[in-house]
């Protein structure tokens, strides 16, 4: 059996970006790999280190800090906050979705 990636990532994101809010969302169960699958992952990361970065700058910062991870899974949905992004989020309701899968058997 594979090691819990979700721990793994939620472990390696809590040391590296010290989150004010985190949520890894193994979501492989909608893509047709089964619940064991730990192919496609959704990550809400809401942390003040992304103050000041665009969108592909914090994208780009959590793929490296998960590189050895990324190369384990077939999807990553990333979703990057300041904490006032977040706070108006919450205000809005946003809904953080991931993509449909269009390989599903």
């Amino acid at each position: 059996m594979k090691k819990n990636l979700k721990s793994t990532i939620e472990d390696i994101l809590n040391q590296s970006i010290a989150p004010v809010y985190l949520h890894v969302d193994d979501e492989s169960w909608q893509h047709g790999g089964g619940p064991e699958a730990q192919s496609h992952f959704k990550v809400i990361v809401v942390s003040e280190k992304f103050s000041g970065l665009k969108l592909l700058a914090r994208h780009r910062q959590i793929q490296s800090t998960l590189a050895d991870v990324i190369m384990q899974i077939r999807a990553l949905s990333l979703h990057t906050l300041t904490p006032e992004e977040w706070a108006s989020a919450n205000e809005n309701n946003t809904n953080f979705r991931s993509p449909g899968c269009h390989n599903k058997a």
